[in-house]
Formats: C-alpha cells, structure tokens, sequence
C-alpha cells in the first residue's frame, strides 16, 4: 500500500503523448511501458500502466499476439472491434459495452475492425477505443474474458462503475477484474453535467471525447489526463457533449 504522499494533480496532454503510426493503425500512448521508447519518469501512475487511445482503419487490427499476467479493459468510442482468443472467447465490443480479458497464464487474442458501417456513413468507419492495463494481485490466474453491456446506466450522466476487484463493488460492478485495489468508472455528460472524482491514493482522469473542466486543474480537452495524487472530491463538469475515463486506485506498483 502506498505510504505517506503529498496531494497532487498533474495534467498531461493529449498533444504529449508517444504515438505509434503504422498504415493501419494510429496510436497515442499515455505511458511508455511497452512501447519500445522507455522513459524512466512515465511508465505508469497507481496500478494503470497501459492508457493508449488507439484508431484501427476498416478491415485492419490487431494479428493473433500474446499477453501474460495482465487485466485488460478495453473501451471502444466508435465503431466496433472483433475479440477472438485461445480460450474460445469472442466478441464484438461497440460503444457503451464493457469488456475485460484476464491473461493470467497466458492468452492469445486477436483485435479487428470488423469494418462497421452507421446507416448515415458512405464507408466503413475506423474503430476508435481506449485500452487500458493494470497488473493482477497475483501472477498465473486462469486466463478469462468478460463483457456486459452498460450503456443504459451512462444515460443516468453520472459515474457508473465499469470494472472493479474492490468487496465493496462486488455486486455493483458491472464485470470484475483481478485486482482488490482498483476500480474503473466512466460517465457520459451533457454539456453543464458534472461528476465528482473519487478519493483515492492514486486517480487517473482521461477524456476520451470532448471537453471538460476540472476543479483545480482547469480545462481539459479530448486526449487530456489528469493524474491525482493523494486527493479526491474534485468536481469533472462536462463543456460538451463528453465521456470520461476514471481509475480509483488504492495502491501503486513498482516497476
């Protein structure tokens, strides 16, 4: 557990990020662990080490690859995204759906653009989505993989709890992850909608869309993180139509 720390927020933004851009794909990297570009002073914040906002183009993704030891959330913003891994598990993840895949032992899985196409778009669209990392309690659990749609309780505009190990969730989290230290939750606002943070050792605010202003940090654009250290109560009020992206963490991992 963390020890005596000093009350902080610290804003990143989204222009900061490490990005990888291949023909397919364009991603932007809120840390650096895994990404080949190490940078000793960005590899995680709490237990979240993995915050990349990634952009798959139609009929492209994510090749048959391997993970180990990770809880993985993935949160899709536009279009949709085929899963499919060694444990026989499939599925489309779209807007406003939860998923978790539990590596554990090891897994692999596979992530495409499954070229979804709105009624009101001439061409398929790109798959937009945030996927996000943080480490079990334990290494060599069984590998597995959860998903559950969410997106009536977004429309309640206030924060709905995505992922969760913490008891005190358990029954009101809509899927659970490996880790009794950590909880995801996500709102959906309105212009003028406001939520309140947390209060948490460690908090990761990330808007994914649109604009925010946050108490005691300021505005806060698409792409834009706030990392809070040792605080919380923090009112998040929506400038438009906007989601947020929250991580209560109550410990932090070394690395």
């Amino acid at each position: 557990m963390p020890g005596l720390l000093t009350p902080a927020i610290e804003v990143r933004r989204a222009n900061d990020r490490q990005s990888s851009r291949l023909s397919w794909l364009d991603s932007r990297h809120s840390f650096s662990f895994g990404t080949g570009r190490p940078d000793p002073a960005n590899t995680h914040h709490g237990l979240l080490l993995v915050n990349n906002e990634d952009l798959v183009q139609p009929g492209t993704g994510f090749e048959t690859h391997p993970h180990r030891d990770m809880e993985i959330v993935t949160w899709v913003l536009q279009g949709s995204l085929v899963h499919q891994d060694s444990g026989g598990h499939s599925g489309v993840i779209y807007p406003g759906l939860a998923q978790r895949m539990s590596a554990g032992t090891g897994i692999l899985h596979s992530e495409k653009n499954d070229a979804y196409r709105p009624t009101d778009a001439p061409s398929p669209t790109p798959v937009r989505f945030v996927q996000m990392w943080v480490l079990p309690d334990e290494p060599g659990v069984t590998p597995g993989y959860e998903q559950l749609e969410i997106d009536a309780e977004l429309l309640s505009g206030s924060l709905v709890t995505v992922t969760s190990g913490m008891d005190r969730h358990r029954g009101t989290t809509a899927i659970r992850i490996h880790n009794r230290y950590a909880a995801l939750h996500a709102a959906r606002l309105q212009p003028g909608q406001q939520v309140t943070l947390p209060e948490a050792p460690f908090t990761h605010l990330f808007v994914p869309q649109g604009s925010i202003t946050l108490e005691g940090a300021g505005p806060l654009t698409q792409g834009d993180a706030a990392r809070l250290t040792a605080t919380g109560g923090q009112r998040a009020t929506a400038l438009e139509p906007s989601e947020l992206l929250i991580w209560e963490m109550h410990a932090t991992t070394t690395l």
